[in-house]
Parts: C-alpha cells; sequence; structure tokens
C-alpha cells in the first residue's frame, strides 16, 4: 500500500459547489450571517484564478482585467452557511481617482464591519510580494485582529528554489514587521499549495 496521500485526502467538496450569489456596491447589500472567507489582492495577482481552481470552476471569478466589475464585493455560496468573498482588486492604476475612493470606502466598510469575516486570503505574486498596498491590507489586518494567509501565486513561472527563497523572504519580513500571517506557495495552472489552502479555508469556516 503507498504511503503517499491520494489528492483528495483533503476534502475540497464544499469549494466544487460554489456558486454566485450577489455582487454588493454597498455595505447594505453585505449578508450578516454565517461564515466567509475573503480573498484580496492587487489587481493581476492572480485572484480569480487562484479562486477559480480552489472551486474547479474556471466560470466562476471573471478574470477580465476590465476594472467595472472587480468594484464590486462578489459573494459565493458554498452551503447556506459559509461564503467565499471575492473583493476588489486593489491598486489599479487606469481607473480615474473617485472609482479608486470608492472601492477603498467599500473595502473598508467590509474589512471593519463584516462581522461572519473569518479570515482574509492575501494574493500575491510569488515574483515580487509585499508592495506598498499589501502592506497596508496587511496592517489592516492586524489592526483588526483579522487572521491572514499569504498566497505566492504564480509558482509555476519560477523554479523551486526560488519559490522557496521567496516564501522564506516574506516570511522573514512579515517577522520583523511584526505581522502575524501564514504564507504558503501556490500555482493556479500546477494547483500547487491546492490542498495546503483548503486546510486553511476548512479551518477558518469550520468545517
Amino acid at each position: 500500500m503507498s504511503n503517499t496521500p491520494e489528492k483528495q485526502a483533503v476534502d475540497n467538496r464544499y469549494y466544487r459547489q460554489a456558486h454566485f450569489l450577489i455582487s454588493a456596491a454597498k455595505a447594505e447589500q453585505f449578508p450578516q450571517d454565517g461564515l466567509e472567507v475573503a480573498f484580496a489582492g492587487r489587481s493581476n495577482a492572480g485572484k480569480s484564478s487562484a479562486l477559480n481552481t480552489l472551486c474547479d470552476n474556471k466560470g466562476l471569478a471573471r478574470t477580465s482585467k476590465t476594472p467595472g466589475r472587480t468594484r464590486l464585493v462578489n459573494f459565493f455560496a458554498l452551503d447556506d452557511e459559509r461564503r467565499l468573498v471575492d473583493l476588489p482588486g486593489y491598486g489599479f492604476a487606469k481607473v480615474p481617482v473617485a472609482m479608486k475612493n470608492e472601492w477603498q470606502k467599500l473595502m473598508t466598510q467590509y474589512l471593519s464591519d463584516q462581522k461572519p469575516l473569518h479570515g482574509l486570503v492575501v494574493i500575491m505574486d510569488i515574483r515580487h510580494p509585499l508592495n506598498d498596498t499589501d502592506w497596508q491590507m496587511l496592517q489592516w489586518c492586524d489592526h483588526f485582529d483579522l487572521p491572514a494567509h499569504i498566497l505566492l501565486t504564480k509558482a509555476d513561472k519560477i523554479k523551486r528554489g526560488a519559490q522557496q527563497n521567496s516564501k522564506l523572504k516574506t516570511q522573514k519580513l512579515l517577522r520583523e514587521a511584526k505581522i502575524n500571517a501564514s504564507v504558503q506557495v501556490f500555482s493556479s495552472l500546477k494547483k500547487t499549495g491546492l490542498d495546503e489552502l483548503v486546510a486553511k479555508l476548512n479551518g477558518w469556516l469550520e468545517l
């Protein structure tokens, strides 16, 4: 008998059944019951791809670079009590200042007031993590005692040694900044780190 765990050793049934629930343009539309885990990240860091890989559904979160949809907070139901939340991508340079301010207000309301929120997955490109906006997001989590888990995406674009170096460097910088956040390597293309992500989310969602 092989000692190698099977691919489905971590149960991801709940993520494969994820379906769109609502796109909220204002805080009054946020669901207020159950448990949520939100995904945030700089635009084009691979947030939509990570969500689609997690849920084994290429069409779940749109990967279009058009900023119109990303200004909304998108909720995806896993069951009657649990949800995944796709937050607006931050750091998108090619939009008006007024739209950026609108996004910021909506994000602030969600992260500070959303009672069902149990954790935040922060998406970063493994080749250049921890930019200024990433630090702002992590400091926000620290301020509100919100658990954070960093997903270093696009790992397939660099070699394994470079992947580990990026992870170790990120962990070191977090320790120096006294920011408590877990870190993992992830590839949507090769599904590297998928089980680790599922295990983290299961804990937050009490699965």
